[in-house]
């Protein structure tokens, strides 16, 4: 049975990209949320296998050391050419400094040496796997993705980490040239378009209620 969080929230990231996504989609309904970096909770060693499994751990840690329902999002691209990399490591492409321009330009090397130069062999889509842990082990997952095409030179400053060079399908702008509202809004004010906010609208359906 599905359980519906009613109070106070942890989200369980230290991305303030991701954090500021959270935070606007949780707003409608009226859950007060506290970050994880901002309680100082450390961050777990995401030894998962898939997106789902390191959600999960991200989630349940962060309840876990709280007392409190937490919501973890764990996230990345997925490059056909690249076999499917980075994938779960998305982030760790970037290394510690969080230089997604280097990942990017390290995927863009990646696909050049592959030969996959023209739109039909540049193929990708993000991935978001959502999840919310209650201290009790209670969880809540969903999942959900965005399919595009991977573009060079990277184009737009809005967004984060790989926004810029991703194409969503059916759309001329790169997730780096949209505004947080048209990228990740939900209607009526959004198209709901990222993969975050597709997952998001899965969760609202069983675990919120509009205030």
């Amino acid at each position: 049975m599905h359980r519906r969080i009613t109070d106070k929230l942890v989200i369980a990231t230290h991305n303030p990209g991701k954090l500021a996504e959270m935070q606007e989609l949780l707003a409608p309904y009226g859950i007060a949320a506290v970050s994880a970096g901002e309680l100082g909770l450390s961050e777990p060693d995401e030894t998962g296998k898939d997106f789902r499994s390191n959600a999960a751990i991200k989630a349940i840690a962060a309840a876990r050391a709280t007392k409190l329902p937490s919501f973890a999002d764990d996230s990345g691209i997925v490059v056909d050419a690249l076999d499917g990399a980075p994938g779960i490591y998305s982030a760790r492409w970037a290394g510690p400094n969080k230089d997604f321009a280097a990942a990017m330009a390290q995927i863009e090397r990646l696909l050049q040496e592959r030969g996959a130069t023209t739109p039909d062999k540049r193929k990708a889509h993000f991935v978001s796997a959502l999840c919310v842990a209650w201290p009790d082990d209670h969880l809540e997952q969903v999942e959900a993705r965005v399919d595009g095409t991977l573009v060079w030179p990277p184009r737009g400053n809005a967004g984060f980490g790989y926004d810029p060079m991703f194409l969503p399908d059916g759309h001329s702008r790169t997730f780096g040239e949209m505004e947080s509202i048209e990228k990740h809004g939900l209607p009526p004010l959004g198209l709901g378009l990222s993969h975050r906010a597709r997952a998001f609208v899965k969760l609202a359906e069983i675990c919120l209620e509009p205030r």
